[in-house]
C-alpha cells in the first residue's frame, strides 16, 4: 500500500490490533462522554494513543490513553512528541505578523518583492499575490504544485526542492482572481515559510526557534528531533500499522513541526493572553477574521468557527501517521489540544471540549479484529459467513466500511500470507462491487502472488470505476499494460445545471461551482477540489477515491447528487 491513491495526501485509516490502554498520571477532568469516546477509539477502533491537554484558569491538565505504538507498552503523556502537521501553518502566520509588527515587511507586500531574482510570481487581472493572501489561502495558488511527484509516497514531501518550488511558481497560470476565493493550499503556506526565512536571512527551522519557540519556552517543539525528543516520539500509524515520519524540507512552513501537549498548551496560553509574551500583539493580529466564509472564517493561519455559544479559533493537522487539533475560545479562558498517533483524528473531541454544542462523533467497533480471530482460528469460510451475518443482522454494531476489510487484507499481505489477503480483498470486492479501492488492493495482492492476469483485470476494473486512480495506471505500466482513458467532455451548459448547494446531512453540504470551465466541489469545512467527468452525469475526484453522480427528475432538472465513497452512497438534495 505505497501509492498516493491510498496513503499519501488522503489517509485510509485501518486498525489491525487490539490495544490494551493505559493512563498517564496527570488526569484532566474530562466529561464522562469524552472519556468514553476516547476509550472506544483506542479499544475498538483505529486509534493507538491519544493525549488531550486543557488549559484554563486552573492551569494546564492532561489526559492520556493508549500506547506510543502497537508494538509498545509505553503510555503517552504530555511530553510525548507528535508530528503536528498543518498546525505549523499557525506558527508561520505568527512569524508573518511579528515581522510585520516590527516593520520588516508588510502583510500586503506583493510576494514578488521577496522572491529571488529571476523568479516571477503570477498575477491575474493586474492583481498581485500578497504575503497575506498566502496565509489566508486566498492566493489562487493550488493545494499542491503541479510538479509535485514524490519518489516515496510514504514520505511524499521529502524530495520536493526549493528549485521546484520556484519553478512551479514562475510557470503557473492562475485560474481565478487573487483574493476572490478561499482554497486551502499547502504550497502557498510552504512558499510563505520560504519567503519569511529568506527575508530574515536564515532557514525556516531557525526562524521558528529564534523568534517563536525560544521566546515562549517551547523546548519540546522543533523540526529536527533532539536525541531526547526522538526517544519520546510516538510512532505514527495508518490503520494500526506503523508508518514513516514525514520530512518537509522545502514546504516546512506548511507542516514540518513536531511538538508535545505540554508545549502546545504553552502556545495556546500565549495566544489567549494567559501568559504575557512579546509575541502577544502579533498573535492577536492572526486572530482577526480576514476572509468571511459561511461556517468557517479565516484569520492569518487560524480558522474561526462561530456557533450560538462560542467563537472557536482553531487549526488541525495531519501527516502520514498523525492527526492533531489545537484551539481556544476567543475572548475566553479555555484552550484544548488533542494529539493522536494515528490517522483517524479527533477534531470532534477538541471542538466539543471548547464548545459542548459541537457533537462527538459516534464510534463503532471495528469488524477487523473479530474477523482476524475467526480467520486464524476457524478459517476464511467461517469469517465470510460471520461477516455477512453480522452485516445483515447487526448493521449498526460494527464499522463495516470498505476500509475495514481493506486494512485486514493488507495486514495479511504484510505478513506474507498472500492467499489469505486475496480472500479478504475478494470479500471486500463482493461487499462493495462499485467501489474502486477494493479492486486496486486485490490487484496488488495478485501482483504479489505473481498472477499477472488477475492483477491486470482488477486494476482495469478499478480504473473503470475511478479513472482518477493514478496508482492503478502506474501498476499496469509496470506489467507492460498502457492505460489511455478516453477523455470525456461535457457541454458547459450541462455543467452549469449542476451548480448549487446539495444537503447530505443537516449541517453537511457539498457546494458545486463552475470555474473557467472546471466543475468544482467543496464539502462543508473542507477544501475545494475539481471533479472530472466519467460520463455526462458521473464525476470523480483525483485526490481521493470518491465519485459524484448528479440526478435529474422526470422534467430533466437536477434535483440531487449522490456521493460515492468508502462503499457508501450518500444522497444530497439540491437546496439552491
Amino acid at each position: 500500500m505505497k501509492s498516493l491513491y491510498k496513503t499519501g495526501m488522503f489517509f485510509i485509516g485501518v486498525f489491525l490490533l487490539m490495544v490494551v490502554p493505559g493512563y498517564a498520571q496527570q488526569a484532566a477532568d474530562l466529561p464522562d462522554a469524552v472519556k468514553e469516546s476516547i476509550h472506544k477509539r483506542v479499544d475498538h477502533s483505529e486509534d493507538v494513543g491519544i493525549v488531550v491537554g486543557i488549559i484554563d484558569d486552573e492551569g494546564p491538565r492532561y489526559y492520556s490513553y493508549g500506547r506510543l505504538a502497537v508494538s509498545s507498552d509505553q503510555i503517552p503523556d504530555e511530553h510525548t512528541v507528535f508530528e503536528i502537521g498543518s498546525i505549523t501553518k499557525v506558527f508561520t502566520a505568527i512569524l508573518l505578523a511579528d515581522m510585520a509588527e516590527k516593520g520588516e515587511l508588510a502583510l500586503d507586500d506583493p510576494i514578488q518583492k521577496h522572491l529571488p531574482d529571476g523568479v516571477t510570481a503570477p498575477t491575474r487581472n493586474g492583481q498581485a499575490i500578497t504575503l497575506a493572501h498566502l496565509s489566508t489561502h486566498t492566493s489562487a495558488l493550488p493545494r499542491l504544485p503541479g510538479n509535485f511527484d514524490p519518489a516515496d509516497p510514504s514520505n511524499p514531501y521529502a524530495d520536493y526542492t526549493v528549485e521546484q518550488l520556484y519553478e512551479f511558481l514562475g510557470g503557473h497560470t492562475l485560474r481565478r482572481d487573487v483574493g476572490a476565493e478561499y482554497e486551502y493550499s499547502n504550497y502557498a503556506v510552504g512558499l510563505l515559510g520560504q519567503l519569511l526565512a529568506r527575508r530574515a536571512g536564515t532557514n525556516y527551522e531557525d526562524l521558528v526557534k529564534t523568534r517563536l519557540t525560544s521566546v515562549l519556552g517551547m523546548d519540546e517543539t522543533s523540526i529536527t528531533l533532539t536525541p531526547d525528543m526522538q526517544r519520546r516520539l510516538a510512532t505514527g500509524h495508518s490503520g494500526g500499522v506503523e508508518v514513516e515520519n514525514w520530512d518537509l524540507p522545502t514546504l516546512a512552513g506548511a507542516g514540518a513541526l513536531r511538538s508535545t501537549a505540554h508545549d502546545m498548551l504553552r502556545f495556546l496560553a500565549a495566544n489567549m493572553g494567559q501568559d504575557e509574551t512579546p509575541l502577544y500583539a502579533a498573535m492577536q493580529a492572526t486572530h482577526h477574521v480576514r476572509v468571511d466564509r459561511d461556517g468557517m472564517d479565516v484569520g492569518l493561519g487560524w480558522h474561526i468557527r462561530t456557533s450560538d455559544t462560542a467563537e472557536t479559533i482553531w487549526h488541525n493537522g495531519g501527516t502520514g501517521g498523525y492527526r492533531t487539533f489545537a484551539g481556544f475560545v476567543k475572548g475566553g479562558n479555555k484552550g484544548v489540544v488533542v494529539l493522536t498517533n494515528s490517522t483517524r483524528g479527533a477534531d470532534d473531541i477538541g471542538f466539543h471540549l471548547l464548545d459542548p454544542s459541537f457533537p462527538l462523533q459516534p464510534v463503532r467497533r471495528s469488524i477487523r479484529s473479530m474477523l482476524r480471530s475467526i480467520i486464524n482460528e476457524e478459517g476464511m469460510d467461517a469469517a465470510r459467513r460471520q461477516y455477512h451475518d453480522l452485516r445483515e443482522n447487526q448493521p449498526n454494531a460494527y464499522d463495516f466500511g470498505e476500509m475495514e476489510l481493506n486494512a485486514l487484507g493488507y495486514q495479511y499481505l504484510r505478513e506474507g500470507e498472500i492467499e489469505t489477503a486475496i480472500e479478504v480483498f475478494k470479500l471486500n470486492v463482493e461487499a462493495y462491487p462499485q467501489a474502486s479501492n477494493p479492486y486496486d488492493s486485490l490487484g496488488e495482492a495478485y501482483m504479489e502472488q505473481g498472477n499477472t492476469e488477475e492483477a491486470i483485470a482488477n486494476y482495469k476494473k478499478s480504473l473503470e470505476l475511478n479513472p482518477g486512480n493514478t496508482n492503478a495506471v502506474e501498476m499496469l505500466a509496470k506489467m507492460g499494460v498502457a492505460w489511455n482513458a478516453e477523455a470525456v467532455t461535457v457541454d458547459p451548459a450541462i455543467l452549469e445545471t449542476y451548480v448549487g448547494n446539495y444537503q447530505l446531512a443537516p449541517s453537511f453540504f457539498i457546494t458545486v461551482t463552475l470555474e473557467a470551465g472546471h466543475l468544482m466541489a467543496q464539502a462543508t469545512g473542507q477544501q475545494k477540489f475539481e471533479i472530472f467527468p466519467k460520463s455526462e452525469t458521473e464525476f470523480y475526484y483525483k485526490v481521493v477515491d470518491a465519485q459524484i453522480t448528479f440526478n435529474r427528475n422526470d422534467t430533466g432538472a437536477v434535483e440531487s447528487l449522490t456521493l460515492h465513497q468508502n462503499g457508501q452512497n450518500v444522497p444530497g438534495r439540491k437546496v439552491e
